[in-house]
């Protein structure tokens, strides 16, 4: 039996997370208990691969022994991880394992008033092959003897680390091109170094930030709680060789910082597309290393971010385009999923969905030829897991969610504002089950069903355009906020007045529209003269009339969903240019935060008929 997936959703998150012990206790294949090691010598550089592998000069510690007089460097290992203290180093060096072995992927470092500069000293706190955690105490330029936490547990692919005395930030050294803050509600923002002038900025991410290193086979992700202040980036280099060389996280009150590793070939892509590329069948010469839901992030030809998930095309060579929470997602007409990939939405009309992955599991882009034009960077990475997903594999969501738990998961991720609002009948459907009705001469036999279609038509008309005129109040309000900044701060009066003309799109598409949706009474009167006049008539033009009626509810119905959507797509530029504007110009970042948050709000429970995932 058919269950509205919307109706499911409750179930499918409490499976999820209740799922997520067994999928961490599944990786404890690789090594079955953390362990801490000694090394036996300091060493004066980061160890090497082969080192990390081998371990065969280490000293294993027994279970629960916390009092040790460390003569080399301090390793800790899960078989997935290994995390390394040099004595002559100055924070934590963090390697992914794997049977290609070991790499260095990050360097965890203490700030204080100063970053860490030299180890000072480890406690051991915790010591069982569960867990293991320690305290690192590091000295500073200035003296301060910074005490961070850093722990470990079994079959886990991230350290979690939090303050003792002094800290107040973790420095996460990951040097890339690309860092992505994946958006939940509208597109990500992926910040290109070869883009960014300025040496360091602030970036408007509220909890997670991704480094895309190691040319796709690595990306290393932080994740904070509680997000009270914006995380910072530092570049370095010029030119194609630009690099982000780090991000900067301040702790919140009684907060923690875990730093996610998910490495495996080909766990992230990028693809450059040319304008040329327009429409073409892309192959990527990439392979998703595992089934997931691989989300793509291209770049518009006006430098902006377009977030679109892959559709996975199954052995009958239909596809599926799965929801957030890993359930096939269908939309509209099933003819849509066979295997010409044939889409419809508002303000898109119709295309070929342009990103999916094919039976054989074989990367496919085909940039959009229309309204929005793909050029430039494109990149590729697995948003969240799907039932086929192995045990062993992680995405950006399933760290989230062992990060966080559940509580302030399900608040990050606000799964209640990701629901979808629905209410009555589509004026096509309406229009399909109406006509049908006076074709067909079955008025009386039908009253019941003609009189229920009419309340639904007229309430999905009233719901689209209330919808509709909750983004023009929110379009008026913005605007007015983004002029009193103007005033205030005549300096970035340009930059703000790009935003103006984003945000009045909304009040330009209504005006276009006007003559197409008409007013709410003319809707109202249309229904309650077709239940004055035609509910009960039979004579021979009543098929005739009655279309008459339908055809003007679907020109109501078509121009006010196509609006919506077009409301939606403003919104979401906004919210986009606030935080690449504040990328390249820190003074804008107390501006940026509050168009986010106001943004957000307003994205919050769309109607269906918005697209608000393609």
């Amino acid at each position: 039996m058919f269950m509205n997936p919307l109706l499911r959703r409750p179930i499918i998150i409490l499976a999820c997370f209740c799922f997520l012990p067994g999928l961490f206790a599944a990786t404890e294949e690789a090594m079955p208990v953390v362990q801490i090691f000694d090394t036996g010598q300091a060493a004066s550089a980061p160890l090497t691969p082969e080192v990390v592998s081998r371990r065969d000069q280490w000293t294993a510690l027994p279970e629960d022994k916390t009092q040790h007089k460390f003569k080399g460097d301090v390793v800790v290992s899960n078989g997935r991880l290994a995390l390394v203290l040099r004595k002559k180093g100055r924070g934590a060096e963090v390697y992914s394992l794997a049977t290609a072995g070991a790499i260095l992927r990050a360097e965890l470092v203490a700030t204080g008033n100063a970053l860490a500069q030299s180890f000072s000293a480890v406690k051991i706190v915790e010591n069982n092959p569960g867990t293991v955690s320690l305290d690192a105490t590091f000295k500073s330029a200035n003296g301060e003897s910074l005490v961070i936490g850093y722990e470990l547990r079994v079959g886990q692919v991230f350290i979690q680390t939090q303050p003792r005395s002094v800290v107040a930030g973790l420095r996460v050294l990951a040097p890339c091109r690309f860092a992505v803050l994946p958006d939940f509600f509208a597109d990500d923002m992926v910040v290109d170094a070869t883009r960014i002038k300025v040496a360091e900025t602030e970036l408007p991410s509220e909890n997670f930030l991704l480094h895309m290193v190691g040319q796709g086979n690595a990306i290393v992700m932080a994740v904070w709680y509680p997000g009270q202040e914006d995380c910072r980036i530092s570049m370095s280099g010029e030119g194609a060789s630009r690099m982000i060389t780090g991000s900067d996280i301040r702790y919140g009150k009684d907060g923690k910082v875990s730093v996610a590793i998910l490495s495996a070939p080909g766990i992230w892509h990028m693809r450059d597309i040319a304008s040329s590329e327009t429409n073409q069948i892309l192959h990527l010469n990439w392979k998703a290393p595992y089934a997931a839901h691989w989300r793509v992030d291209w770049q518009r030809d006006d430098q902006l971010i377009d977030s679109w998930e892959m559709l996975t095309q199954k052995p009958s060579g239909e596809y599926i385009k799965h929801g957030w929470y890993g359930q096939p997602e269908s939309f509209g007409n099933v003819d849509w999923l066979k295997d010409n990939r044939k889409r419809w939405t508002t303000v898109l009309g119709s295309f070929h969905y342009p990103c999916w992955v094919d039976k054989d599991g074989e990367g496919y882009l085909q940039p959009l030829a229309k309204v929005v034009r793909f050029e430039g960077p494109a990149l590729v990475y697995p948003i969240t897991r799907l039932d086929s997903t192995p045990l062993t594999e992680f995405t950006i969501v399933d760290i989230m969610r062992a990060t966080l738990g559940i509580g302030p998961c399900e608040y990050v991720l606000d799964i209640e504002g990701q629901k979808k609002t629905y209410q009555g009948r589509p004026t096509c459907a309406s229009r399909t089950i109406l006509d049908n009705i006076y074709g067909k001469k079955e008025q009386k036999e039908k009253r019941e069903e003609l009189l229920r279609t009419l309340d639904e038509v007229i309430a999905f008309v009233r719901h689209i355009r209330g919808r509709i005129e909750e983004y023009v109040a929110f379009g008026s309000s913005l605007d007015q906020y983004l002029e009193t900044q103007k005033q205030a701060q005549p300096t970035l009066a340009e930059t703000l007045a790009g935003m103006q003309a984003t945000i009045r799109k909304i009040e330009t598409s209504k005006a276009r529209r006007t003559e197409g949706i008409k007013t709410p009474e003319f809707a109202t009167q249309l229904v309650s003269d077709f239940r004055a006049n035609m509910v009960d008539y039979e004579g021979e033009d009543a098929l005739q009339r009655c279309k008459k009626t339908t055809a003007a509810l679907v020109g109501i119905g078509g121009n006010q969903d196509e609006l919506v959507g077009e409301c939606r797509l403003a919104v979401k530029i906004l919210r986009q240019q606030a935080s690449m504007a504040m990328a390249t110009d820190p003074r804008l970042a107390p501006i940026a935060k509050e168009i986010r948050r106001r943004t957000q709000q307003m994205l919050r429970n769309p109607t269906s008929y918005e697209s608000p995932r393609h």
